[in-house]
């Protein structure tokens, strides 16, 4: 993804409130929010990086979603992109829970093509469609290219990608377009999701965006017109864990950010 569209992206995503999300809310076409049924009543803190063990994904899948996300959110001169914010990690998370077997979904058929509207239409749970789709992208980028995805080079995989949102590509168990939705859409919630549940490491997806996480209380902003709220984003592991103050109803309390901070 080029940079310019990437800033025209999180513009988009920002505008969504995608950030305010926890979890999944924006899936994919057709669209429905499926992945709430993965987070768990109490959240724990989230491990490091090269302590968290993946559940669902094979190294295999891994390896294609870590090339996939990192196209479609790019590190760039703004920040760490999607690979860096763990959302493998967070997309891991999500099918191995209730998400990935649609634990509160109905799954008898029939199952038409049907509209947006009408919610998710298809046989496969999301965990059965990830682990399908990225087998038959691999097929398809070895017989093109000679390679899986994650060994094509950058434009090769801009292209593989670009034939999935188009349609263009025809994988063997799973509509293409509905699967890239699917990677798209979870893509976003695991870059802008609270870093609890696995993503949105070091609250990059946050700081990218100016968002400032658990909510506060701003009863002494409300007669300020015109002035940006900048504060150090609190995560919900930031509260559990003690790092952020709290008053004495529980609500965050920001820091906030001066200009010689923001550079």
């Amino acid at each position: 993804m080029e940079k310019s569209g990437r800033r025209r992206f999180l513009k988009s995503a920002a505008a969504m409130s995608a950030a305010a999300l926890p979890t999944a809310a924006l899936a994919a076409g057709p669209k429905e929010s499926h992945a709430q049924h993965a987070a768990p009543k109490r959240v724990a803190a989230a491990p490091s990086s090269q302590a968290r063990p993946y559940m669902f994904l094979s190294q295999t899948e891994v390896a294609f979603l870590d090339a996939a996300v990192a196209r479609l959110i790019p590190r760039d001169e703004l920040g760490p992109g999607a690979k860096e914010a763990g959302v493998s990690y967070f997309i891991d998370q999500q099918l191995f829970g209730g998400y990935g077997t649609m634990a509160k979904k109905y799954k008898q058929g029939p199952w038409p093509e049907g509209t947006p509207q009408q919610g998710y239409q298809s046989p496969l749970t999301p965990a059965e469609v990830y682990r399908a789709a990225i087998r038959d992208t691999n097929n398809y980028c070895r017989k093109q290219h000679g390679k899986a995805f994650d060994a094509l080079a950058s434009a090769q995989q801009d292209e593989v990608l670009r034939g999935l949102d188009e349609g263009k590509i025809e994988l063997e168990s799973v509509r293409a377009q509905f699967f890239f939705n699917i990677l798209l859409n979870n893509t976003i919630e695991g870059f802008f999701a609270d870093p609890a549940y696995g993503g949105n490491r070091d609250k990059a997806g946050w700081k990218l965006v100016g968002f400032p996480g658990v909510a506060a209380v701003y009863t002494m902003h409300i007669d300020k017109h015109n002035v940006p709220y900048r504060a150090q984003p609190v995560s919900i592991a930031d509260i559990q864990q003690r790092l952020a103050e709290v008053d004495e109803h529980g609500h965050a309390k920001h820091v906030m950010i001066s200009g010689k901070e923001r550079g």
